[in-house]
């Protein structure tokens, strides 16, 4: 099921988004990287800002546990990754693209150009 967890499945919320996820991959699509941060958080993964500090550094205004939460949610949306860094101590990670991750980048581009115009 696509719903959060704390909807019940029966709700006409419920019901009516998974209407929309199964009409057009479209709104599926944006449900996925819709939010404050997620863009923001993939675009400086992708500039090698990959480990937790140094996301928190480079996008301003972003609380630890806001970041947390959407670099779980884009893990859990297997857009990207945890991978233990060899041999670091303390025991390090850094966040990468999936292939799903690497297949949203153009759109992403798009997107950005799109917005640019629009603004």
């Amino acid at each position: 099921m696509l719903v959060c967890d704390m909807r019940k499945e029966q709700s006409s919320n419920s019901i009516n988004e998974q209407y929309l996820f199964n009409a057009c991959g479209l709104n599926l699509a944006i449900s996925k990287i819709s939010g404050r941060w997620k863009t923001q958080i993939l675009l400086s993964i992708v500039r090698g800002h990959n480990r937790f500090n140094l996301l928190h550094k480079k996008i301003d205004n972003i609380s630890e546990q806001v970041l947390g939460r959407q670099l779980k949610a884009l893990e859990k949306d297997n857009i990207i990754t945890k991978a233990i860094i060899p041999d670091s101590i303390p025991i390090g990670v850094e966040y990468r693209l999936t292939d799903l991750g690497i297949e949203l980048l153009p759109i992403l581009n798009a997107l950005c150009d799109w917005g640019k115009h629009y603004r």
